[in-house]
């Protein structure tokens, strides 16, 4: 499972290092290396906005994934093209050199709005990727949707 938070940066070129951690987990949990690396799904922030980032996918899980949107019967048809337009299609299988090293094409750092500091973060099943500054947007959107006093969260201990 990916667990934590690690800053990095990004240079000018797009290159960037996986943290060693999620790499370790991609082969020992995964079986391999390589991943998938797409758009995050749109977070809705106060005032109208929205943030998005870019979400790894171990390689088989993709494929997974993949099954799961075709399957899902909880969307309407343009829900699911937006999904396909805006996750799927855009997709690239990467993998990181010896050091951990992987390019981030520009597509991808146009569209999450990455520039040179950027946060890596486990969520279990796949790992986020975020500029520094959607980071602090999104924590800011969490921390009001966090579910205070729910008996969800009651459930959970927290």
């Amino acid at each position: 499972m990916f667990r934590g938070i690690f800053e990095t940066t990004i240079d000018a070129k797009g290159r960037t290092s996986l943290p060693a951690r999620f790499r370790e987990v991609l082969l020992e949990k995964h079986g391999d290396e390589r991943f998938y690396l797409t758009n995050s799904a749109p977070i809705t922030l106060d005032g109208g906005g929205y943030s998005s980032g870019l979400l790894i996918f171990p390689y088989k899980e993709w494929f997974e994934f993949e099954k799961s949107v075709q399957n899902s019967r909880g969307f309407t048809a343009d829900q699911r093209k937006s999904i396909m337009r805006t996750i799927i299609a855009p997709a690239q299988e990467c993998s990181a050199d010896k050091l951990g090293r992987f390019l981030i094409p520009p597509p991808f750092r146009r569209d999450a709005a990455l520039e040179r500091d950027i946060q890596f973060v486990g969520t279990l099943d796949r790992i986020e990727v975020w500029s520094m500054n959607e980071w602090d947007k999104v924590r800011t959107q969490d921390m009001k949707n966090f579910p205070n006093g729910s008996e969800a969260a009651a459930e959970l201990g927290l």
